[in-house]
């Protein structure tokens, strides 16, 4: 798993990240220009967000139907982010918190680690029991591919630099 929060996988910034970035800032419409170069890394790694999702939708169920569903919140949460510029900048795959879905913020990581997580049983704060989810679900749903959402996302770098010097010419 590349840097940032401990539970996403990403492309870290390097220098073709950060003066493509400078480039768009000197342009006329260089927000726009972010914007697309954004959209475009988001677009890049959808694919990977979508296997993520798909993995933990995958883990079994052994509640029966109480709501809020915790697979479903843990699905909807997991998404692409981009940011250009500032303490970190680059394109990755992150599960966002869980917070208000059963007083279990950190769902996503727990739900994917071996050891899973303890918690009280219905009704009875004397008695706790560990539960598992499904082991790397976020983790297996990367292996073999890294490198394909990283060239994805260089491609869209790529194309927004040959954009940005076709206008110089």
């Amino acid at each position: 798993m590349a840097g940032g929060p401990p539970f996403s996988l990403g492309v870290e910034t390097h220098d073709g990240l950060a003066a493509l970035t400078r480039a768009i800032r000197a342009e006329e419409d260089g927000k726009q220009l972010r914007k697309e170069l954004a959209a475009g890394m988001r677009d890049a790694l959808r694919p990977g967000a979508q296997q993520a999702k798909d993995s933990i939708m995958g883990m079994v169920s052994l509640n029966g139907g109480t709501t809020p569903a915790l697979r479903t919140s843990i699905a909807r949460k997991i998404r692409p982010e981009v940011k250009l510029g500032g303490r970190w900048s680059g394109a990755r795959v992150k599960a966002f918190k869980t917070k208000n879905i059963r007083g279990f913020p950190n769902a996503p990581k727990r739900t994917n680690r071996a050891s899973g997580w303890r918690h009280p049983v219905w009704g009875d704060r004397e008695n706790w029991v560990q539960q598992r989810g499904k082991l790397e679900w976020f983790d297996r749903s990367f292996t073999g591919r890294t490198n394909t959402y990283r060239a994805a996302v260089e491609q869209a770098m790529e194309d927004m630099a040959r954009r940005i010097a076709s206008r110089a010419r």
